[in-house]
């Protein structure tokens, strides 16, 4: 990428002067428009101003090349978005959430500009958080070759934000090409910037980090900030390395419509921010350049009024958002399996445990589709493949670009997993989103990112992405590496989540997740890796559909619901029950916590009359609940006892024996219990 000259007002030609003027003015005036929508009950509840960041908001959209680049605006980037090339109507569609909104049908909150079509992506309200999905995004640019950059913008204050750090530590480790840009208008909301920070410039936090320049600018000016702009995008793709562009800007309104700036702002700071308008700057030197008269300025005046006037005429009339569309893009469609519709087979053969299970089908899914890759902690060291050697060779058979170790950082890993599935719908990802399931709590923030994305963007980006997590108990860990977390996790719509307790439907459900587009968790009962109870034959491409049970043993007088490892636990003790009292129970492996096959669950209800629903996790709160629940409601009439649940107390899981025992089920348990609903 040459750079010829570097812009000013001399050296810039009249027709590029122009389009500048016009883009600066249409923005301004969605800008100052914006809160009369919300005052005459219209929409726009939300509305962050830009004004005071002009210069560097156009340098961002100017800089953007939708073919090859990845934009990442924040909430205040409304020039950023014209400049990139949304236009007038879409800003309005956006800002009074308008079905035809580009960036999310009216589903995400206004002031949230983006048009995924064109790579300018729909970000979070979390601030900063898009940073990990830039360099996830810059990731995907470097290995494919691509001749662009990611561009993700904020606020000063976000660089406060721990991941906003893990971000530009990966991409610093990677070389990749990404641009931050930091818009410093001094305050977070009400708080000054001396309160987030030592250093006067935050970007200056992270200037012993390796392979990152920093390029300071003036937000303000127009000319400053193109050749920032320009400097950063020319350095990062020739010398494949992170750039941060730190604008100087001025917030001349409040930070929000719902923010009184009154109240810790006085008058003379409020008349300097005024004072230093960029737009008023900008305007001032087209005309002393002699470049431009007035009446030539006013005549790009009225037509920009003219353009706002029209936008604003068709927004108004374009229909709002159906009710009823509330259930579309929760899940895009799932893979469906032709050879195996229910994920059942009765073939026999040589044997394969759990973890032998899971490490085949990864091979065999990434020798299918050359565009999957994996990376999580410490997953490809030498002849070590993680903590429990399930990827073990996978990074000497697909090489050091395609399976890697990440930094110990959880939101690191889950959010860069998100960035880079944005580059192409054929990537599918891997993740170990931690070394143990009690450890993902880091990670939280963009796990709950990727839960939305697809309905939160109306369908328009799946990330198609499984998370790995070795769960569970039984192994004498204690806290953090004993605990269940799937009760918490399957409260978020968006994301699907899969337990296997077999090695045949570890494989079957991990082809699917591999074969699908969106979200899936896929967790895995760490305490039967190697275990013989739960061997299987795998059948060649054996596939497990999401929301398919199983029944492991067929019964008559009682029905036990369970999944992971109390689905062995299950099967022992209805096998003692039949012995010792002649009761058949019948045993389902629900395989699928969300979709959830209630058919099967409630025609053997509805067979046997009782039901135990057992699981590892805490009874109070855990799954079992909502599985008790959904029976409760739609099978109550069938049910002749209560119904049941076993599982852990209401404690952490503790790392002496004696305390793991007493916490966690087992086969009395369930048996004792099972036991009393066939009596009552």
């Amino acid at each position: 990428m040459e750079v010829e000259k570097k812009y000013t007002i001399t050296n810039t030609d009249k027709e590029t002067l122009k389009k500048w003027y016009e883009l600066l003015l249409l923005g301004r005036k969605l800008d100052e428009k914006a809160p009369n929508y919300l005052k005459q009950a219209l929409g726009w509840s939300y509305h962050a101003p830009y004004a005071g960041h002009d210069g560097i908001q156009l340098a961002i959209g100017h800089t953007f090349n939708k073919e090859t680049d990845h934009l990442f605006p924040y909430y205040r980037d409304m020039l950023t978005a014209i400049s990139a090339g949304i236009t007038a109507k879409e800003i309005i569609l956006n800002g009074i959430s308008k079905a035809e909104d580009k960036a999310s049908g009216g589903r995400h909150m206004s002031n949230h500009f983006a048009k995924p079509e064109w790579n300018i992506h729909n970000v979070s309200s979390a601030t900063g958080n898009h940073t990990l999905h830039a360099v996830g995004v810059a990731r995907a640019i470097k290995y494919y070759k691509v001749n662009g950059v990611a561009i993700s913008s904020q606020g000063e204050s976000s660089t406060s934000e721990g991941y906003v750090y893990e971000a530009i530590n990966g991409a610093s480790r990677e070389k990749l090409p990404v641009i931050f840009v930091v818009q410093d208008n001094r305050y977070g909301i009400s708080v000054p910037k001396s309160d987030q920070t030592a250093n006067h410039y935050s970007s200056d936090n992270f200037s012993g980090f390796k392979n990152i320049r920093i390029i300071h600018c003036d937000g303000k000016n127009v000319f400053d900030s193109m050749n920032a702009m320009q400097e950063a995008k020319k350095h990062a793709i020739e010398m494949m390395e992170p750039v941060i562009v730190h604008a100087s800007c001025v917030r001349i309104g409040a930070h929000s419509n719902s923010d009184r700036h009154e109240l810790y702002r006085d008058e003379n700071e409020l008349q300097c921010t005024k004072a230093a308008d960029p737009l008023i700057r900008f305007q001032k030197q087209l005309i002393h350049s002699k470049k431009f008269s007035q009446s030539e300025l006013d005549a790009i005046e009225i037509e920009t009024k003219k353009i706002v006037s029209e936008a604003h005429a068709y927004a108004i009339s374009s229909p709002d958002p159906s009710p009823e569309s509330i259930f579309n893009f929760v899940y895009p469609e799932p893979y469906i399996s032709k050879s195996f519709p229910e994920g059942i087979h009765n073939q026999e053969g040589e044997k394969s445990k759990l973890i032998q299970a899971i490490n085949e089908t990864l091979k065999a899914e990434f020798r299918l589709n050359p565009d999957t890759f994996i990376w999580g902690q410490d997953i490809a060291n030498k002849e070590k493949g993680g903590i429990f050697n399930v990827s073990k060779g996978m990074q000497q058979e697909f090489g050091d670009q395609r399976v890697f170790n990440a930094p110990i950082a959880e939101d690191f890993i889950v959010g860069t997993a998100n960035g880079m599935s944005r580059f192409s719908d054929k990537i599918r990802i891997v993740i170990e989103g931690a070394e143990f399931a009690d450890y993902f709590w880091p990670a939280m923030e963009q796990f709950v990112e990727l839960t939305h994305e697809y309905w939160r963007t109306n369908g328009q980006f799946s990330p198609n992405i499984t998370i790995r997590l070795a769960s569970g108990g039984y192994i004498g860990g204690g806290l953090y590496h004993s605990q269940n977390i799937e009760g918490a996790l399957t409260t978020f719509p968006g994301i699907r989540i899969v337990y296997p307790s077999f090695a045949d439907d570890a494989a079957g459900l991990l082809r699917t997740c591999l074969r699908s587009k969106g979200l899936v968790l896929f967790l895995e009962p760490k305490a039967i890796y190697n275990s013989k109870e739960a061997e299987a034959f795998i059948p060649d491409g054996f596939e497990v559909p999401f929301g398919k049970a199983r029944i492991r043993r067929p019964g008559n007088d009682l029905t036990i619901v369970t999944y992971g490892n109390t689905t062995h636990f299950s099967l022992k003790a209805a096998e003692n029950i039949e012995k010792n009292t002649g009761k058949s129970v019948e045993v389902i492996d629900i395989r699928s916590l969300i979709p959830l096959d209630k058919e099967t669950i409630l025609n053997s209800v509805k067979k046997t009359n009782r039901v135990l629903v057992v699981h590892e996790d805490k009874v109070f709160s855990g799954f079992g609940a909502e599985l008790a629940s959904m029976i409760g409601e739609e099978a109550f009439n069938f049910l002749d006892a209560p119904v049941k649940r076993v599982g852990s107390t209401f404690t952490p899981v503790g790392f002496n024996k004696i305390l793991e025992k007493k916490i966690l089920p087992n086969v009395e348990k369930i048996e004792k219990a099972a036991i009393e609903l066939l009596n009552f």
